[in-house]
């Protein structure tokens, strides 16, 4: 389903929040990795370059809160926590998929455009908002 018009106001807020979520570097890289199955959070962390412990666990509990991943606690010593996807989670894949298989494919033409932009010497301006620089 395509939205006809972008949405403004009360009605971004909700969508906003599940946006920035799940849109994170790190909750794609997290999905990515779950959609081959259930994995250990020390499986995870490994899997994952960069993440840290912190990040990893407030990226996953944000997750579960949304239903989107599972957790699953074996009483052991020490406990075994495994997360996988929820069917919610699930659902998420073939976005997800299409969006780091675009990142793929034109990585090159990003980092082309990229070099070029900072050659021409625009790189002062990056840290102005784009709106600001259209007035």
């Amino acid at each position: 389903m395509l939205l006809n018009h972008m949405p403004s106001g009360r009605e971004a807020c909700p969508l906003q929040g599940i946006l920035e979520r799940i849109g994170s570097k790190w909750s794609l890289l997290i999905i990515m990795q779950l959609s081959e199955g259930s994995l250990r959070f020390s499986e995870l962390k490994r899997r994952i370059d960069g993440i840290s412990q912190r990040m990893l666990t407030l990226t996953l509990r944000t997750l579960e809160r949304d239903g989107l991943v599972g957790r699953t606690v074996t009483p052991t010593v020490p406990p075994r926590v495994d997360y996988e996807l929820t069917e919610l989670g699930q659902t998420l894949l073939p976005p997800v998929t299409g969006l780091l298989n675009w990142a793929r494919v034109n990585l090159g033409v990003v980092e082309h455009a990229r070099a070029k932009y900072d050659h021409d010497g625009n790189t002062s301006d990056l840290a102005l908002p784009i709106m600001a620089k259209a007035g």
